[in-house]
C-alpha cells in the first residue's frame, strides 16, 4: 500500500472505515438474520396450529398471518421446527448471532466450545422433548419424534430414558470436570480454607477479654435488671467489613447498698470496650455474661399450642390442550366407533362352509415299511449308509427324516432324488438337504391316499378363532398336520404362482374368506383385478360391504385393462393421501394411526377419518403384464415398495412365473411367496428362488416362502358354492351406501380429450370458482378445496370444466395452472357468452 492511500484512509472518518469493510455488514446480515429466527420462532410456537396450514400458502393474498413476520416466519417456523427438530432451533438462531459476533471480531463466545455445546443440545434437545410429548404438540419437531420412536421401538421406554439421562451425565461430567478425584480435591481445598479462615478470626491473646472478666467480677455483687440491659454495636465501614473496628457495651445496673460507695467511680459511666484492631469475636449474650439462665416454660407451652398439619399434594398430570379436549371428548362420548355405521353387522358363521366329515389321517403302517424299506435299499445300494430314519406323516405327503453315517456328503444323497421317486413309483420326490434347524435330511414322499383339509375345518380351529393378528390368513395344514397361519400386514404383500388346476384360485379363496370370517367391512376394503372376468366375479354381492372402486366404474371387480391402470394409480394417489395424514398425525403405521382416531386424539374437521386396510387381489398378473406392460408394472413396484405402513396390501397371482412377468423389481419387494405345482424347475426357481415347485403333485399342494424357509403346506380346500353361500349371507345384510370410493384419477389419454365442454353438465359451483380464480390469479386445485370447502374430486372436476371452458390452461406439474381471464369485468362478459 502506498503513502497516498495510507494518507486518505488516515483522513477518512472513523465511522466510515468501519462501515468500509464487508466484513461488518456480513456480521450485521447474520445477526439480523439471528433475530428474525428469534421472533419468529417464539410468534410461531405461540401460534403454531394456525400457522402450520399456512406454511405453503406463501403468494396467497387471500390469507393473512398471525406471525410477527408473517409467512416468512410461519415458513421459518414450519421448516424449522414442526418439520425439523422442534425448540431446538432457537440453536440454529444462537449460533447465526455467535457467527456474526466472529465476523465483526467481537469475542464474545469462544467459537469452537460454543458450537460443540450446541450440536450436542441440538441432537439431544429433541429427542428429549419427543420422549417427554410422546409426539405430541412440535416440542420434538418430526426429527425427534422419529429418532424417539425408533429408539423406543429397539431399546424400550426404560432404555430411551436411560440413554437420555446417561448422555447428558456424560455432558455434565466431561464440561465441568465431575470426576470422583476433582470432587475430592475441591472438597479438600474447600475444608482446607474454610479452617483458615476460621483460625485467621479467633483472637491470638487473652488480652480482648480482660475487660469482659473485670465487668463479670464487678457484677456478681450487683443486683442486675434484665429489662435495663442493652447491646449496642456500631460498625465504621472499612477494608474489610467481617472486621469491625469499635464495639460499645453499655451495661446499665443497680449496684448493692452496703457497696454503692465503694464502687461508685466503677459503675457511674458507660463502660467502653474497644476491640479494634482486633478480629470480630461475638460477645455472649446478657444471660451468659451473668449467669442468668432463662425459662424455657413459655416456649414449650406456645410449641405445645401450634397446630401442625401435614398435607400431601396430589399427582397432577399435566396435559396439553389437544390432549385434554381429547380426553373430554372420550369421557363425553366414549371411543369412536368404526362399527358403529353397520352396527347389526353379523359375522359369518362356520355352518356356511361344508363339512367333509372326519378328517383324521389314518396311518398305513404296510405303506410306512415299505417305503422305509426302499429308501435304505436304494441308499445302501449306492454305498450311503443311514443311522437312524422317522416318518412324519402329514395331510398329502409323509416326510422321511435319515440321519446319514458319518462321512457320507449330502450332495451324494442329494443327486438320488429321481432314483428315489423311480424306487418309490410316487408322483414327486422332494429332497431337504439339510432341513433347517435340524441335523437330518429329509425326503418328502406323496401318500397313495391323501387326506382332505377343508376350510370349515381350519376356520373353525381354536387357533384361528382366538388369533390376535391384524389381517389373519390360514392357508392350510403343514407336513407334521398343524394348522397354519400367517398375518397379511406382517408379508406384507403375496406372490402366488401356479400352473392351471394347481389350485392357485382356490387358494385366492382361501385367503379371501380367511379374511371375510375375521374383518368387519369398516375394517377391510378388497380391490379385485381378474381379467378372466369368472374367477372373482362370486364377490360382487359384498359390493357395498367389502369392495372399494373408482367413483365413475359401474362395477367394483375390474376386468377392463384401462381400468385396472386408473384403479392402481388412484391407490397410489390413495396411499399419497394416507402418507400425508400420518405424517400430520406422527404415526408410523396404520394401527397407531386409527388408535388416535379412535381416543378422538384427531380432528375429521382437518381431514382425518379411520382407515381401513386395502387389500388388492390381481388374479392373473401375466396377461395385465401383456397388455399393458410398464404401465401396471410401475403403479404396482410403487405400491409393493411403500404401502405396507398404510395398510395396503398386494396378493398378485400368475400361471407362470417367467421373468418378463415377475420382474426383478416386483420380486424384491414380495418377500412372501406361495408357490402351487408348476411346469418346470425355471419356473420354481423364478418364484422361490430354488427348485421344488416342479415336484409338488398339484390339487392344493404348495410351498410357502417366507424369506427364511420353505415350509411345504396342504392349502385349505373351498368350494364355489362355499363361496356363493358366504357372499350371499353379507350381500344380504345392511351395507352402505356404496362401495368404498378412491381417489378421482385423470390419465393422459382423458385430460387429452377435455375440450368437449357441456355449459349444462357444469357444476353449481362453477362460477363462483371461476370468480375465485381469476381475482386471485392463482389456478389451484388446493385453494379451491379450501375456499368453497370442496373434496378432491369435486374440486378436480371443477377444475377440468374451468379448462375446457377456456378459463385455465392445461396441467402444468406441481405448478398451479395458468389463468386466461385477467379481470373479473371480462370473466363476467365471458361468462354470459357462455350462457348465450
Amino acid at each position: 500500500m502506498d503513502k497516498n492511500t495510507q494518507k486518505k484512509q488516515q483522513e477518512l472518518p472513523e465511522k466510515g472505515r468501519f462501515l468500509s469493510k464487508p466484513r461488518v455488514f456480513f456480521g450485521l446480515i447474520f445477526i439480523l438474520f439471528s433475530i428474525i429466527l428469534t421472533f419468529s420462532f417464539v410468534s410461531y410456537l405461540m401460534n403454531w396450529k394456525a400457522d402450520q396450514s399456512q406454511a405453503g400458502t406463501m403468494l396467497d393474498k387471500s390469507i393473512t398471518s398471525s406471525n410477527l413476520f408473517g409467512k416468512l416466519g410461519d415458513w421459518l417456523g414450519n421448516i424449522f421446527i414442526f418439520e425439523s427438530i422442534g425448540v431446538a432451533s432457537f440453536i440454529i438462531a444462537f449460533l447465526f448471532l455467535v457467527f456474526g459476533t466472529i465476523i465483526l471480531k467481537k469475542k464474545m463466545f469462544k467459537p469452537w466450545k460454543t458450537i460443540g455445546h450446541s450440536l450436542f443440545f441440538i441432537c439431544w434437545l429433541p429427542v428429549f422433548f419427543g420422549a417427554i410429548t410422546k409426539g405430541q404438540g412440535v416440542l420434538s419437531g418430526v426429527y425427534g419424534y422419529q429418532i424417539m420412536d425408533s429408539l423406543n421401538t429397539i431399546i424400550g421406554s426404560y432404555g430411551l430414558w436411560l440413554v437420555l439421562i446417561s448422555s447428558i451425565g456424560l455432558y455434565f461430567i466431561l464440561e465441568f470436570n465431575l470426576r470422583p478425584s476433582s470432587i475430592k480435591s475441591k472438597l479438600n481445598d474447600l475444608n482446607e480454607n474454610t479452617i483458615g479462615r476460621v483460625k485467621a478470626m479467633m483472637p491470638s491473646s487473652d488480652e480482648n477479654f480482660e475487660a469482659d472478666d473485670e465487668l463479670i467480677e464487678e457484677a456478681e455483687n450487683a443486683e442486675i435488671n434484665p429489662s435495663r440491659i442493652t447491646v449496642t454495636e456500631t460498625v465504621k465501614p472499612g477494608k474489610d467489613d467481617r472486621e469491625p473496628l469499635a464495639i460499645k457495651v453499655e451495661t446499665i445496673v443497680t449496684p448493692n447498698k452496703t457497696s454503692f460507695e465503694e464502687d461508685k467511680n466503677n459503675f457511674s459511666q458507660p463502660l467502653h470496650v474497644d476491640l479494634n484492631p482486633k478480629p470480630f469475636v461475638p460477645m455472649p449474650s446478657p444471660e451468659q455474661a451473668f449467669d442468668i439462665k432463662p425459662s424455657t416454660t413459655t416456649t414449650a407451652t406456645a410449641e405445645d399450642d401450634i397446630k401442625f398439619k401435614v398435607e400431601v399434594a396430589p399427582v397432577v398430570d399435566i396435559l396439553d390442550d389437544s390432549d385434554r379436549k381429547s380426553q373430554e371428548l372420550v369421557e363425553k362420548h366414549g371411543l369412536y366407533d368404526h362399527k358403529l355405521d353397520l352396527a347389526n353387522f353379523q359375522m359369518p358363521t362356520v355352518d356356511l362352509l361344508k363339512d367333509y366329515g372326519n378328517e383324521e389321517i389314518s396311518i398305513n403302517k404296510e405303506e410306512l415299511e415299505e417305503n422305509k424299506n426302499k429308501i435304505v435299499g436304494l441308499l445302501k445300494n449306492f454305498n450311503v449308509g443311514i443311522a437312524e430314519i422317522k416318518a412324519t406323516i402329514g395331510p398329502t405327503v409323509t416326510l422321511y427324516e435319515i440321519v446319514p453315517e458319518a462321512g457320507i456328503r449330502v450332495a451324494a444323497i442329494k443327486k438320488l432324488q429321481d432314483d428315489i421317486a423311480l424306487n418309490l413309483s410316487a408322483l414327486g420326490i422332494r429332497i431337504i438337504a439339510p432341513m433347517p434347524g435340524k441335523g437330518t435330511i429329509g425326503i418328502e414322499v406323496p401318500r397313495k391316499n391323501p387326506t382332505m383339509v377343508s376350510m370349515r375345518s381350519v376356520i373353525a380351529s381354536h387357533k384361528f378363532q382366538n388369533t390376535d393378528m391384524d389381517l389373519p390368513v390360514v392357508f392350510g395344514k403343514t407336513i407334521s398336520n398343524e394348522i397354519f397361519m400367517a398375518d397379511l400386514s406382517k408379508m406384507p404383500h403375496l406372490l402366488m404362482a401356479g400352473a392351471t388346476g394347481q389350485g392357485k384360485s382356490v387358494g385366492i379363496n382361501a385367503i379371501l374368506t380367511s379374511l371375510l370370517y375375521k374383518k368387519h367391512p369398516s375394517e377391510l376394503k378388497f380391490v379385485m383385478v381378474d381379467p378372466k372376468k369368472v374367477e372373482l366375479s362370486l364377490y360382487s354381492k359384498i359390493e357395498r360391504h367389502y369392495l372399494a372402486k373408482l367413483p365413475d366404474a359401474e362395477e367394483a371387480i375390474i376386468t377392463d385393462t384401462n381400468k385396472v391402470i386408473n384403479t392402481l394409480n388412484s391407490l397410489c394417489i390413495e396411499m399419497d393421501t394416507r402418507y400425508d395424514l400420518l405424517k400430520n398425525a406422527f404415526c408410523k403405521n396404520l394401527k397407531e394411526y386409527n388408535k388416535k382416531f379412535s381416543e378422538r386424539k384427531l380432528n375429521p374437521e382437518n381431514g382425518h377419518r379411520y382407515l381401513p386396510y386395502i387389500v388388492l387381489v390381481v388374479d392373473e398378473f401375466a396377461d395385465l403384464i401383456m397388455t399393458a406392460g410398464k404401465e401396471v408394472e410401475l403403479p404396482i413396484a410403487r405400491l409393493a415398495q411403500l404401502a405396507r405402513a398404510v395398510g395396503i396390501h398386494l396378493i398378485v397371482a400368475t400361471q407362470r412365473p417367467s421373468v418378463n412377468v415377475i420382474t426383478g423389481m416386483i420380486k424384491a419387494n414380495f418377500p412372501a411367496r406361495a408357490a402351487f405345482r408348476v411346469i418346470s424347475s425355471v419356473d420354481s426357481r423364478t418364484i422361490l428362488d430354488s427348485p421344488g415347485a416342479d415336484q409338488l403333485i398339484g390339487k392344493g399342494d404348495m410351498l410357502y416362502f417366507n424369506g427364511n424357509e420353505i415350509l411345504r403346506l396342504q392349502c385349505a380346500f373351498v368350494d364355489t358354492p362355499e363361496v356363493e353361500r358366504l357372499a350371499e349371507y353379507i350381500g344380504e345384510q345392511k351395507g352402505y351406501a356404496s362401495a368404498f370410493i378412491l381417489p378421482e384419477y385423470v390419465s393422459e389419454d382423458s385430460a387429452s380429450t377435455v375440450g368437449a365442454f357441456d355449459p349444462n353438465e357444469k357444476d353449481a359451483l362453477f362460477e363462483e370458482a371461476a370468480r375465485i380464480i381469476v381475482s386471485t390469479q392463482q389456478g389451484s386445485t388446493s385453494m379451491l378445496q379450501r375456499q368453497l370447502k370442496l373434496g378432491y374430486n369435486r374440486a378436480g372436476r371443477i377444475m377440468d370444466q374451468l379448462e375446457a371452458s377456456g378459463i385455465v390452461g392445461g396441467f402444468n406439474g406441481a405448478k398451479a395452472r395458468e389463468v386466461l381471464i385477467s379481470d373479473l369485468h371480462s370473466l363476467e362478459q365471458f361468462l354470459e357468452d357462455l350462457k348465450g
